[in-house]
């Protein structure tokens, strides 16, 4: 489709970041409150003697980072990924350092390791979201063989069995890895969701001024028809005067006739015009359903070296055609539908409409080599695309998907067999339908 995205990734990856510098110094500056309550509480209240200067040098680092970058920096700077990134991986260690000073992965707040891997998924690429997590891996790592002991009661010392060490290790070790993918992906699929949903807005916006320009040309034509009428009638009884009072003056005789020569065309043109705003009018406010049709289809009809497009109509039941109001979504998306029918087919695209007192449905069909099994159960969501090996953004059919939908229409894709006349094949099938009665007052003029 033309409406394509150059480079998906970087569209992604816009609208994924960047991260404000205060959402990292605030996420920071609760978890210095969180370590400095927690190691007051071990060693002040529960009695269990902690390295007390080691940790509150630890928590220190962090509040003094916290302190630099607010005086430093505006609160509002918009951090590259490089600089997030390393943001993120001092929380890292320091987190682990303090872990160091308190027992390891013995201690019950390794857990919270997991915080900033998650954080680095949710707003970082994949290659830097990957260097986080294999940050958070080795600091785990090293923190399963080499630690100071877990702050206990004085004279007692809490050893846990090797095995059970080694399962604390795994369970961070796939924790981390679980939460950086698990993170990513949903930040990956929001930031694609909110992708097409702009692109769908803007389309949608684009179809909107166009359909108001027929509107507008045809109200201008029916202005400029009177003042143009007066000026040609002048022009006429100018040319005459003249031809009779002043022949011999041929030159404002020939200025006269360009004059009249040049009002008239203007009037063929302001008539073609109107013509066309008079089915605009139609076109625009209300239209048949083959009318539809042939707006969506053409301009793809004809077109050399393409395929033949063929329009059908349909009473199921004998009832006469709906009269639609036009909908710039529900021929934008029909377009779409024939562009890529009309972009796989081999030789045929067979444009067919159905109808009976209670349902319309428009389809589109074609003798391409369809849509593959592993696609159809994700076709229509953004970015998803393969045909006979070719892939795509996938961004129009969801677009196409989406404005049809918003108009009461139940969008659906598959393989099927067609006919038409003595030509039967198969391919590619979409199809939109409408409940009239539902759709009363959103479809129907």
């Amino acid at each position: 489709m033309p409406h394509a995205l150059a480079d998906t990734q970087d569209a992604l990856n816009v609208l994924r970041g960047p991260v404000r510098l205060r959402t990292l110094t605030t996420l920071r500056w609760l978890a210095v409150a969180g370590q400095s309550v927690a190691i007051v509480i071990v060693h002040f209240a529960l009695g269990f003697p902690t390295p007390l200067g080691l940790c509150l040098a630890a928590i220190a680092a962090s509040a003094w980072l916290n302190l630099f970058t607010v005086l430093r920096f505006s609160p509002q700077r918009m951090l590259s990924d490089r600089e997030a990134a390393a943001y993120i991986a001092f929380d890292i260690v320091q987190l682990c350092a303090l872990l160091f000073f308190t027992g390891g992965i013995s201690n019950p707040f390794a857990a919270l390791i997991l915080a900033p891997v998650t954080i680095a998924a949710s707003v970082l690429p994949l290659r830097f979201t990957f260097g986080v997590a294999v940050l958070a891996m080795a600091g785990v790592s090293l923190l399963a063989v080499q630690h100071m002991a877990l702050p206990w009661t004085p004279g007692e010392a809490l050893d846990l069995a090797p095995i059970y060490k080694a399962g604390l290790w795994s369970a961070l070790t796939f924790s981390i890895a679980f939460f950086a993918v698990y993170a990513h992906r949903i930040a990956a699929e929001s930031a694609q969701m909110r992708s097409a949903l702009a692109a769908t807005q803007l389309v949608l916006a684009r179809e909107e001024r166009l359909a108001a320009l027929g509107g507008l040309a045809a109200a201008a034509a029916h202005e400029l028809g009177t003042p143009l009428a007066t000026i040609q009638v002048t022009a006429k009884e100018m040319k005459r005067d003249i031809e009779r009072s002043h022949p011999e003056e041929e030159d404002l005789v020939d200025d006269a006739a360009l004059l009249v020569s040049q009002a008239e065309r203007c009037r063929d043109i302001l008539g073609r015009l109107s013509r066309h705003g008079d089915a605009g009018d139609a076109m625009h406010d209300k239209m048949t359903v083959e009318a539809l049709m042939r707006e969506a289809a053409g301009p793809f009809m004809d077109q050399p070296g393409g395929p033949a497009i063929r329009i059908e109509t349909n009473a199921l039941d004998g009832a006469a055609a709906p009269v639609l109001k036009r909908r710039p979504e529900i021929v934008f998306g029909l377009r779409n539908f024939i562009e890529n029918a009309a972009g796989y087919a081999a030789d045929h695209v067979l444009f067919r409409a159905e109808w009976d007192a209670g349902r319309l449905t428009i389809s589109v069909q074609d003798d391409g080599p369809g849509f593959s099994p592993e696609i159809l159960a994700r076709l229509g969501e953004p970015y998803v695309s393969e045909r006979g090996g070719r892939t795509g953004l996938g961004l129009g059919f969801f677009i196409a998907k989406t404005l049809l939908e918003a108009t009461g229409a139940a969008v659906r894709f598959d393989n099927r067999r067609w006919k038409t006349g003595d030509f039967e094949t198969e391919g590619a099938w979409v199809s939109s339908e409408w409940s009239l009665a539902a759709a009363e007052s959103a479809l129907i003029a």
